[in-house]
Order: structure tokens, then C-alpha cells, then sequence
């Protein structure tokens, strides 16, 4: 098949492109010919509240990236469009995650469609967005009657989309694996690499730092009393602020948790990643609103058990005393975990589970919902 893919893909850094080049090696695998279209223009500077868009990283080897979308010009969406609609791919797909984004990928869609040949699929992180602003649902509306069919990547998701359409095809197909990461190394060596103590053992936060993932709860959980009594046990937030720092820093103050708390609040290059996981026994995403995350698919990776809360998709990923814990975003209750998963030393049961719990999450489950979706129109 010709697939063309567009969104978000390097020199653009972050998760949306790491799913969409993955996604593209993949296909490429199985013998397609693959495109991604990616941006000029992604956000304008009020929607990226980061240092930077772009990755530091060198460019992926054997993908054809093409920097023609600008998602800010309707006149650049028609030409695009125009472009795409005559090169006829058997496929389009676009990944779809903020509403500010469906006027350019919705037209871009319209316009691919009109060569009667390519099947246009939306993969969906979002169609209600975790933080709200005006316009979302007008927004989602239109995308959603341009696409053709849907892939969801939790069943809250799914759920969601009936809020916009009850008759389109949809499937729900889990997050595939991150596994473009590199491999597992030992955790002393991972330690070694970030500089930190060896004797001691780490809850990783990872990602961007946003007000609907819950750091502030997690910090708070470390100075509940059965949290503070693991004197080995610290703290790990690797990832960039996405808003104010401040709050957390007052946070860590308040409560005397400085020794506690060891702070990477710089962008992660792909090539880190690694060490973050492996250095740690425990992923925390104390979340207060989710759909589902890539941080769990890199975890799965890495094999590291994992501490989420019940909202959104997040449950759906994590069974709940096999390969980590599922618990209200409260205080107490992540402590609660915490406190147990050090206490009864419970990180090779569940590094097992989680072993056998993986083995679900393919990249080849992801391309064969979508050619089920395509084979069924």
C-alpha cells in the first residue's frame, strides 16, 4: 500500500512524533510505502508553553519526512490537501489530539477524499481535550465529520466520540509499545549514567509537567507518614514544566522535601529515556483527568511496574495488583501504594507481570485495526 501519514514527526520532538514515526517503521516493515507529512508551523507560541518544539536529536534513518503542513494557513491546507489527493495513497491517517488542530487536518481530509481511492482514518487521542477552552467541541465537530473512520486508544475515548457521531466506523485498539527506546540495562547502570546515589531506590515521574497529571499530588503523597518513613526511597521528576514551576517548588518546600525530590525538569531527549526507566522501580501517573498515556507503553518497555489512578483509559492498561497499582487521584491513597509496593518489596512480582502483560501491545495490532476499518468500506 502507499500510506501517508500526517502529523507530528521530527525535527518536532516529543510522544505525537515518536507514535507517528513508529507507526511509519511499522508499515515500512511490512513492505508499504510510507509518507508523513509533517509541519512548518505546529502551534502557535500560546498553545506550547515549552522551551522549544524541536528535538536536539538527529533525524530518524529511513523515513521519508515531509515539512509542508502549516497549521495555522487555510491556504496552505488546500495546497497540501491538493497535493496528497493526487499522489492517490490507499491509506491517510492522521492522529488527532488537540481541537485546535481540526480545522487544518479536517480540510486537508475533505480534500484527499474527493479522489474516491484513499481510505481517510483518524487515530484519536483526544476528541475532548483535557483542558478546556472555547471553541473545543465546534472544533472536533468539523474533524469528525471529515474523517471517514476511527481508532481509539482507550475505550473512554471511544465513548467520547459518541458525544460526535454514533454511525462512523471506530475500533478500540490499545497504545502500541515505545519500544524505539533501546533496550533494558541494569539499573546500576542506569543509576550511574544520571548521577544518582545507588543505594537508593526511585518513583518516576515522567513527562511533561501539565496541572491535570497530578505532580502536586504525588509530591504531597511523599510526606504522608508511611511515604516518609521509606528512607531510601526518592522522588524522580524528569520532564519540563508545561506551566507555572513555582506551585511544586512551594509544594516542596512546605513540606521539607527537598532531600526527597531529585528534579530533571528538562525536556528528556530519546536518547535518556532509557536511563530514566531502567534507574527506577516504580512509574507513578497520579493523573486527575487521562485518556491514556505513552508513558505506560515506555514503562511496559522497560518493564518497570506502575502506580495510576482510575480516570480515563489508564485502568484499562494497568490490572490492578499484577503489574502495579489502580487507585483514586487522592492523596492517600497513592501513598497508601507506595508504602506497600516498597514495604513488601513487591517489584520482581510485578516486573513479571508486567513481562507477560506487554506481550499485548504491538505495533502490528495498531496497523491491522487499521486495515480491518479500511477493508471494511
Amino acid at each position: 500500500m502507499k500510506v501517508v501519514i500526517v502529523g507530528t514527526a521530527y525535527p518536532y520532538r516529543g510522544g505525537l512524533s515518536a507514535f507517528n514515526e513508529r507507526l511509519a517503521v511499522e508499515y515500512q516493515q511490512q513492505g508499504h510505502d510510507v509518507e508523513i507529512y509533517t509541519f512548518t508551523v505546529q502551534y502557535p507560541s500560546f498553545l506550547f508553553p515549552g522551551k522549544t518544539q524541536y528535538s536536539t536529536e538527529p533525524a530518524p534513518k529511513g523515513l521519508k519526512i515531509l515539512r509542508k503542513v502549516n497549521s495555522c494557513n487555510p491556504l496552505n491546507w488546500v495546497k497540501v490537501g491538493r497535493e496528497i489527493r493526487r499522489k492517490k495513497p490507499d491509506v491517510l491517517l492522521t492522529k488527532y489530539w488537540l481541537p485546535f488542530m481540526a480545522p487544518c487536518l479536517g480540510t486537508i481530509e475533505r480534500i484527499v477524499r474527493r479522489n474516491g481511492k484513499t481510505h481517510v482514518v483518524a487515530i484519536l487521542d483526544n476528541v475532548i481535550p483535557h483542558e478546556h477552552r472555547i471553541g473545543d467541541r465546534l472544533f472536533s465537530r468539523y474533524f469528525v465529520k471529515s474523517t471517514a473512520c476511527f481508532v481509539a486508544m482507550s475505550r473512554s475515548v471511544l465513548s467520547d466520540l459518541e458525544t460526535f457521531t454514533t454511525s462512523k466506523p471506530r475500533l478500540f485498539c490499545p497504545h502500541p509499545l515505545y519500544d524505539h527506546y533501546g533496550d533494558i540495562r541494569p539499573a546500576s547502570e542506569a543509576k550511574q549514567a544520571l548521577g544518582l546515589a545507588p543505594d537508593m531506590r526511585y518513583v518516576l515521574f515522567f513527562g511533561f509537567i501539565r496541572s491535570y497529571k497530578g505532580l502536586d499530588l504525588l509530591l504531597r503523597a511523599f510526606a504522608e507518614s508511611q511515604v516518609a518513613e521509606l528512607n531510601d526511597v526518592r522522588l524522580l521528576v524528569a520532564g519540563e514544566f508545561y506551566g507555572e514551576a513555582q506551585p511544586y517548588l512551594d509544594i516542596i518546600a512546605s513540606l521539607g522535601l527537598e532531600n526527597r525530590v531529585i528534579l530533571r525538569t528538562e525536556f528528556i531527549p530519546d536518547s535518556r529515556v532509557r536511563d530514566y526507566f531502567c534507574a527506577s522501580d516504580l512509574v507513578a501517573q497520579p493523573y486527575k483527568s487521562a485518556t491514556q498515556s505513552g508513558v505506560t507503553q515506555i514503562a511496559y518497555h522497560f518493564e518497570r511496574p506502575m502506580l495510576v489512578t482510575r480516570v480515563g483509559g489508564l485502568p484499562e492498561m494497568v490490572p490492578e495488583g499484577r503489574v502495579g497499582y489502580v487507585v483514586a487521584p487522592e492523596v492517600k491513597t497513592i501513598a497508601e501504594a507506595i508504602a506497600d509496593f516498597f514495604t513488601h518489596d513487591r517489584f520482581a512480582s510485578m516486573a513479571e507481570g508486567v513481562r507477560e502483560e506487554k506481550k499485548k501491545y504491538s505495533w502490528r495490532s495498531m496497523t491491522d485495526a487499521i486495515k480491518q476499518l479500511t477493508d471494511e468500506r
